[in-house]
């Protein structure tokens, strides 16, 4: 199996059962090894009580990016510690872009770094992510002899 095959099939097991990013309308534009570029659109239910992106939802999807970018190895991996830096309001209607990348991979650890970008490029939040490979897989793998 290619890197790139292995890495859609995680995703595509991992979306599956992915309530919460299906919940927020979180769609995947991108998946590849060590990577992955999700996007979301800020609807009003979304708005805080200055009329821009409540920050968690920007956290949401950056998070979300983080995950399949870190789990596309086909190994079961969870976040050990995020943090994320507002630079920019997120509008009402507009989609909201999330890359992830890995940054390292060693051993049972990984850092990833996403960015989150406005639809006119403008840098939302940085989110780094550091993750923790645990027992599992998300599908079995058949062997070749």
């Amino acid at each position: 199996m290619t890197p790139q095959t292995r890495a859609e099939k995680s995703a595509a097991a991992m979306w599956a059962i992915d309530k919460a990013s299906q919940h927020l309308s979180i769609r995947i534009d991108n998946i590849a090894p060590g990577a992955a570029t999700l996007s979301m659109p800020v609807t009003a239910s979304m708005l805080n009580g200055h009329g821009i992106c409540h920050g968690g939802y920007i956290f949401t999807l950056a998070d979300s990016a983080f995950a399949f970018a870190c789990n596309s190895y086909n190994q079961l991996v969870v976040a050990q510690q995020n943090q994320i830096t507002y630079l920019a309001p997120g509008k009402a209607d507009e989609r909201l872009t999330a890359t992830a990348l890995e940054k390292s991979k060693t051993g049972r650890s990984g850092v990833y770094d996403v960015t989150v970008t406005g639809e006119d490029g403008r840098v939302i939040a940085l989110f780094r992510g550091l993750s923790r490979t645990i027992k599992g897989q998300h599908f079995e793998e058949e062997m070749t002899p």
